[in-house]
């Protein structure tokens, strides 16, 4: 009998230890984008490192595939999800509740860090005779999913041009995944892509028919840069892509990770922890991220405040500006 009860008491214990483990483990979920491209490598990539490290601080995280920035950040917002990606541009506006976001800000999101630049990048098939952005009239153009930074970047373009989406023959809404393969069974004649390179969506395109990326320049562009801080004059090099020798001159964004001010400070700090920590197999992990620098991550791309917890670990490295 004493040995029933001994047994029993050391089951009840174990219990307890596992209860009480389980009651401790934190779930968090990252936004990405589309399977092709880099929001999403950047979210999995993220959920590696906090994984590999769960038995020290109790998250567990998953990075499924979502629509993109504007997406993430509407689900940041809502609380359906803690952290994504987004475009530069897109975390300015939601912050300043302009754009898209006028009337229903969003002045809690928290910038946590950028990532890698991206371009805003065209490519037309070699026979749509499209060689300047200005081409791109008249044509079948991909303009991207509703949700996405893509094709919310591709309506300022338009806006600053003067142009509508019914100055396309076409304006379809394939996602990432779709579009190449569209482009080379002649569905469409361009797709546009905000992203970083080299990106496997492009690669297809420019491996498995003969695409080419076209410039994205001129008065309008320009003014758009002049005008916005979060836009940079940006260029896709030659021979990046089969078939496209020659440098690409065109503008762009950066990605950013963001979160919500309401995530807790050491929810955030792990997740920083876990990237920087590790920063060397983070940047083995995709090509776009090969150039990334600390300095630069902490310092570019990012309009909203510095969520507390990222200010916390950067400030332990001694990396935040002293200005």
């Amino acid at each position: 009998m004493r040995m029933i009860k001994t047994i029993a008491v050391a089951s009840a214990g174990l219990l307890g230890a596992l209860t009480s483990a389980s009651a401790q483990e934190t779930f968090i979920t990252i936004g990405t984008g589309g399977q092709t491209g880099v929001y999403y490598v950047v979210g999995q990539s993220i959920c590696s490192l906090v994984n590999r490290g769960q038995s020290q601080h109790g998250i567990r995280c998953t990075a499924p595939s979502t629509g993109g920035s504007i997406a993430n950040i509407n689900a940041i917002k809502a609380g359906d999800m803690d952290m994504g990606v987004a475009q530069s541009d897109w975390q300015y506006h939601a912050y300043n509740g302009s754009a898209r976001f006028e009337g229903e800000g969003f002045p809690g999101i928290r910038a946590v860090f950028s990532v890698h630049p991206e371009p805003f990048t065209v490519v037309a098939r070699a026979d749509a005779g499209i060689s300047t952005f200005d081409d791109l009239k008249g044509k079948r153009v991909n303009v991207g999913v509703p949700g996405s930074g893509q094709l919310a970047t591709m309506q300022v373009v338009l806006d600053a041009k003067g142009w509508t989406m019914d100055d396309f023959s076409l304006a379809s809404e394939l996602a990432p995944s779709e579009q190449a393969q569209a482009m080379c069974d002649n569905k469409v004649d361009a797709i546009i892509f905000t992203a970083g390179h080299p990106n496997g969506s492009i690669q297809e395109a420019t491996t498995s028919c003969e695409a080419v990326l076209v410039d994205v320049s001129g008065p309008a562009i320009e003014q758009l840069v002049a005008d916005n801080p979060f836009y940079a004059v940006a260029t896709v090099p030659g021979g990046m892509y089969a078939g496209n020798p020659e440098d690409v001159t065109t503008f762009g964004v950066r990605a950013t990770f963001v979160s919500a001010d309401t995530v807790p400070e050491e929810t955030i700090y792990q997740t920083v922890k876990a990237v920087f920590d590790n920063f060397g197999r983070f940047k083995r992990l995709h090509p776009a991220f090969a150039t990334l620098n600390e300095e630069e991550m902490i310092t570019s791309g990012n309009s909203a405040p510095l969520h507390d917890g990222a200010r916390r670990y950067f400030a332990e490295k001694g990396w935040l500006p002293t200005n």
